[in-house]
């Protein structure tokens, strides 16, 4: 009995703990990020304020005549800097692209929260339908970035929407990982996806690795069958959540393009 005691004391504990820093282990920022004299020559460096008043950094370039400009949503961890790859794939295609910092990201002040993050991208849609009024708009969302995306896609629709290694909710994720603690009552942050998914009203690219480790294929997949008409679904064979070939590899820049340019051409 007191050995059952000590066990339930120990996981009491560590879900309390779990629950005081969940945002340090949800969210996971680096603040350095590198110079765009280098691999982003010809960008530009940009800024825009929130609704709450804090001004996130960012990088442009923009699009070719008539191309679309990809809004890129970053996943959990890093900055923009790690997204270099991914961001001079999509330019080299003809499209505008811009990187950005989420708060508490790449130097950005403030804390990183979901309302927070909604916030942030409202923020980033809104400078970008002022700085190319002309031109379609595309989010792209990663991991996490993609609950940020279709949150945002709710009220301010895109013309396409991608979303690489997208998941159901953020306790489901949670739950796969920390299947022995009650994740669904502890998280503050619960990005519920697949009850948003079948709301956007926007042509949607699902886009996930066959080996991914953080978020399960399948969870991916029923964010894919959950969306409406119009949708299509890559799968890279072999690809794990950080892998190179899901994260910019040519199979998903060329996917990618290919349905942006479908439903922009339409």
């Amino acid at each position: 009995m007191r050995f059952v005691l000590w066990i339930v004391a120990a996981l009491v504990g560590f879900g309390g703990l779990l629950t005081l820093t969940q945002r340090r282990l949800i969210y996971l920022p680096t603040r350095t990020v590198p110079l765009i004299t280098g691999e982003l020559a010809g960008w530009e460096e940009v800024a825009f304020d929130t609704s709450d008043d804090l001004t996130l950094q960012g990088w442009f370039t923009p699009p070719e005549i008539g191309a679309a400009v990809v809004i890129v949503f970053n996943g959990n961890g890093g900055n923009r800097g790690d997204r270099i790859p991914l961001g001079t794939g999509l330019a080299e295609k003809g499209f505008g692209v811009l990187l950005f910092d989420y708060r508490g990201y790449g130097g950005n002040p403030g804390h990183p929260s979901e309302p927070g993050l909604a916030r942030d991208a409202r923020a980033a849609a809104a400078w970008v339908a002022m700085k190319a009024p002309a031109h379609p708009v595309v989010y792209f969302g990663e991991s996490l970035g993609g609950a940020v995306a279709i949150e945002l896609a709710l009220d301010h629709p895109p013309a396409a929407l991608v979303l690489r290694s997208p998941f159901t909710s953020l306790a489901d994720v949670a739950a796969e990982h920390y299947w022995f603690l009650p994740v669904r009552a502890l998280l503050w942050d619960e990005y519920p996806s697949i009850d948003r998914i079948g709301e956007v009203a926007a042509p949607t690219l699902v886009i996930a690795g066959s080996a991914d480790s953080i978020v399960p294929l399948d969870q991916s997949r029923a964010i894919y069958d959950a969306a409406p008409e119009r949708k299509d679904l890559l799968v890279i064979n072999g690809a794990d959540h950080n892998d190179p070939a899901l994260v910019a590899g040519l199979a998903v820049l060329d996917a990618t393009a290919r349905f942006i340019i479908d439903v922009t051409s339409e």
